[in-house]
């Protein structure tokens, strides 16, 4: 019974809610008798702004666009659209210059595990180090069988044995000279000793070649590339592994034009979650791909904690230059596109009453834009819901 109630009280107040003017026809100006009527006058009944009641739906006044291009919003539209304003800030700022990116590890913190001869890969201690494993220095990520044929093997293993006869005769000789020492020359006794040391360490560097290597994290950190899986045979000089320290990060950007880098100190790179801050470290004085390597160095911030990045992603890097250029800072969001694809901010000019002002602008990092045409500095611009502005028709 409840559910019919307010299935209907529901369809009451849409109807209510539809009607936007309600004519009344008065009977005052009717004439009587055989004379013609006249026509009744209409009176007009406000419309039904907002209901607010248990379980209704509440109507909001809409916003409307003026004839002269600006826009009406009420002020409960305006909490809708979440709108907020800022005061325009104009003054003298640095220029940017707008590079291509990547991302790349830090050199000092970084590092590849690469094989020094063919072989077959084996589990580690703690078993095959796997993508995204944090690892310590010196840690073992896996061991490296080396490839070799059975006439070699045999051959190193003749020569291993031939070593060990070598040193068990030597080791007797010492032991004996020991015993006789004082009535033999001393000379003879050190040159056994140094007989022995020597077949030792021959005997010592076969065997090695013989077992298996060691595969170490040359740094630590997280295991960001692992090309090899258990029985893999691999090839000299492959690159197995790649560990990279997440937090310690930098970023290549190309410059095709030298004279636009004088004077870099700063710059930034916004991202997925953020923006990147970067400090300049240097420019490389040969070309790669017809453009000169400029090296960021990415600041961590004050939380301790970067954005999600990867090795070799591509982004824009926004540096500052030591040229100056006048303008209005606003924030990066305050400037969108309007329906003829043009730079636009709104102004808040009254209590509800927006218009827009099309504006030239040039990023100075990743959170601000200067816009160098369309504003004086003294208006408050939209910083936020500036998109659901544009939309509005």
């Amino acid at each position: 019974m409840s559910d019919s109630c307010n299935t209907s009280r529901y369809t009451l107040v849409l109807l209510l809610a539809g009607v936007l003017t309600v004519q009344v026809w008065a009977h005052g100006g009717e004439e009587h008798g055989d004379e013609k009527k006249s026509t009744p006058a209409p009176v007009a009944v406000a419309a039904v702004k907002a209901v607010n009641a248990p379980g209704l739906v509440t109507f909001i006044e809409p916003a409307l666009r003026l004839p002269d291009g600006s826009v009406l919003v009420p002020k409960s539209a305006q909490r809708q659209l979440a709108l907020r304003t800022q005061a325009a800030r104009k003054g003298e700022f640095p220029r940017s210059v707008e590079l291509n990116g990547r991302v790349v590890g830090d050199p000092n913190a970084g590092g590849r595990v690469q094989t020094f001869q063919s072989g077959r890969i084996e589990a580690g201690p703690k078993g095959l180090a796997v993508l995204g494993q944090r690892v310590s220095k010196g840690q073992v990520l896996a061991w490296l069988q080396p490839a070799s044929s059975a006439i070699e093997r045999a051959s190193q293993q003749s020569a291993l044995a031939e070593l060990a006869a070598q040193e068990s005769v030597l080791e007797h000789r010492v032991a004996r000279l020991r015993q006789l020492e004082g009535s033999v020359p001393q000379k003879d006794i050190e040159q056994a000793r140094i007989e022995l040391a020597a077949v030792t360490k021959r005997k010592g560097a076969v065997g090695g070649s013989l077992g298996r290597e060691a595969l170490v994290a040359p740094v630590s950190g997280v295991v960001s590339a692992a090309n090899a899986v258990v029985g893999q045979v691999v090839d000299a000089r492959e690159v197995v592994f790649e560990v990279i320290d997440p937090q310690r990060l930098a970023v290549e950007a190309l410059a095709y034009d030298p004279r636009l880098l004088a004077g870099l100190a700063r710059a930034s790179a916004p991202v997925a979650g953020g923006v990147l801050d970067l400090a300049f470290v240097g420019i490389g004085r040969s070309l790669r791909e017809q453009a000169m390597p400029v090296l960021f160095r990415v600041e961590l911030p004050k939380t301790g904690e970067l954005p999600a990045l990867a090795v070799g992603q591509t982004l824009k890097v926004l540096a500052q230059t030591s040229e100056r250029q006048s303008g209005v800072a606003v924030p990066i969001g305050a400037v969108v596109r309007n329906a003829a694809n043009e730079s636009v901010v709104w102004v808040h000019q009254s209590a509800e009453r927006f218009v827009s002002r099309k504006v030239r602008s040039a990023p100075l990092d990743g959170h601000t834009m200067a816009v160098t045409d369309g504003l004086s500095g003294s208006e408050r611009v939209v910083v936020q819901g500036a998109a659901s502005l544009s939309q509005i028709r």
